[in-house]
C-alpha cells in the first residue's frame, strides 16, 4: 500500500503581502497545491508572499520546481517571493542547485573582502622583535 504524503498551507493575508506557511510533506504529489496556492495569492493582488518553511519536513525536486516556477510567476507579475526559515536539508538542496539567490530575499553571496586603507596598513607591525 503506497503511503500518502501530507502537505499542509495556510495562507495569511496583509493587503498586498501574503505569508504561506508550509507544514508536512513538499513532494511530487503535494507540490501541485503549492502552486495553486501561490496563483490564487496573485490572482488576488498580492504581489509580496513569504514562504515560511518552518513546519516543513520534507522537500524534493518536485517542491524546489515549485518554488522555481512560481517565484517566475510571481516576478512576472511585478512582485517577490521568498522562502523563509529553510531546513538545512532544503539549504543544501537550494546550494547544490545554485537556486538560492533566487529564492531568498537578498542573494546568499559572501560579502566582498575589505580593501586595507592606508590607516589600515600604518597600524600593522612590520616586523616581529626577537
Amino acid at each position: 500500500m503506497p503511503v500518502l504524503s501530507s502537505l499542509n498551507l495556510h495562507r495569511h493575508d496583509r493587503g498586498s503581502h501574503a505569508t504561506i506557511t508550509l507544514a508536512g510533506e513538499l513532494d511530487l504529489e503535494t507540490a501541485p497545491s503549492v502552486r495553486v496556492m501561490i496563483e490564487d495569492c496573485l490572482r488576488d493582488g498580492i504581489r509580496t508572499l513569504d514562504i515560511d518553511l518552518t513546519l516543513l519536513t520534507f522537500c524534493d525536486v518536485s517542491g524546489l520546481n515549485a518554488f522555481l516556477a512560481t517565484a517566475r510567476l510571481t516576478t512576472t507579475a511585478e512582485g517577490s517571493l521568498c522562502l523563509r526559515h529553510p531546513s538545512p536539508m532544503l539549504t543544501r538542496l537550494l546550494d547544490l542547485t545554485a537556486t538560492g539567490f533566487l529564492l531568498y530575499d537578498r542573494p546568499l553571496v559572501p560579502a566582498p573582502p575589505v580593501a586595507i586603507t592606508d590607516d589600515l596598513a600604518a597600524a600593522r607591525p612590520t616586523s616581529l622583535a626577537s
